[in-house]
């Protein structure tokens, strides 16, 4: 019963890192950008989700509502008026910029939240959920949903919508979609405004379940990354897969070696993929 217990932690995971990186992988896999702010973004949709909930009583769930338009416009702003500068640069450019200007965004939240952990702590308790011998918090169930939820949703907008199909072409083959009339500048913004939508609303469900500080920045960005590489970039299917590895994996490892190394084996794992497989699970090799 122990395996199933920490199968069924592993899924819920999963489900969560997915949602975390899907943003991370659409930006990455559209503009060819490493976005080092997207940790940032995570813990500050986490602080939009806990002073809703403490100032005005707004429950985590639904200020999603307020973090998804939020979060657009910030990352839309910021990729219209500061990376649109340098987009046609080298990746080192665009990846020096995005780290400074994380160093900026991180830095204010210290000054504005200190670096204390703070918790959103739901009245009543949602407490758990048992069937069988298997016991799961319902916080954790609930912020499963909503991930699942969420990058379901972002899957049928770039399925689905014009604009959506717009992003497909332009990560496909930029020089055809201008030839065929995309305004690839507005494309550009528009998905990395929804990168930033996804990092914010990731935020808010993490903070359902996790302490919230400035210095956690560097672990979402972290767990992105090594979600991107495992399922393949740019890939909502693939980051839904990658996820759930990397949960199995986290999950069945603190078991076999202590929680305490589930960082090195995320990374460990995360090389292997780079040595053997770089694609990824859904990737195609050469695919740009």
């Amino acid at each position: 019963m122990l395996y199933l217990q920490v199968l069924l932690n592993g899924i819920v995971l999963g489900c969560i890192y997915a949602c975390v990186a899907t943003g991370f992988s659409l930006v990455w896999g559209v503009l060819n950008v490493i976005n080092l702010m997207h940790g940032t973004f995570i813990v500050l949709g986490s602080y939009l989700a806990w002073w809703a909930y403490s100032a005005l009583n707004i429950a985590p769930w639904t200020a999603l509502l307020i973090a998804a338009p939020v979060y657009f416009c910030l990352g839309y702003a910021v990729q219209r008026g500061i990376l649109n500068r340098v987009i046609a640069s080298p990746v080192l450019v665009t990846l020096t910029l995005t780290f400074g200007l994380d160093l900026m965004l991180n830095n204010a939240m210290l000054y504005f939240f200190k670096a204390d952990y703070r918790r959103l702590v739901l009245e009543p308790a949602m407490g758990s959920l048992s069937v069988g011998p298997l016991v799961v918090p319902v916080d954790r169930l609930v912020a499963m949903a909503f991930a699942l939820l969420l990058t379901l949703i972002l899957y049928l907008i770039l399925r689905r919508s014009r604009v959506g199909r717009a992003i497909v072409a332009v990560r496909m083959d930029r020089d055809a979609a201008l030839l065929m009339g995309v305004n690839v500048k507005s494309i550009y913004a528009i998905a990395f405004g929804l990168g930033a939508s996804m990092a914010g609303c990731a935020g808010v469900l993490l903070a359902m379940i996790y302490p919230i500080s400035p210095v956690a920045s560097g672990g979402y960005l972290g767990k992105a990354f090594v979600v991107c590489v495992l399922g393949g970039l740019g890939s909502v299917p693939g980051a839904i897969i990658g996820g759930l590895f990397l949960g199995l994996v986290e999950s069945f490892g603190s078991v076999a070696f202590g929680p305490e190394h589930s960082v090195t084996l995320s990374f460990g794992l995360l090389i292997l993929f780079l040595i053997f497989r770089p694609q990824g699970i859904l990737g195609k090799r050469g695919f740009e």
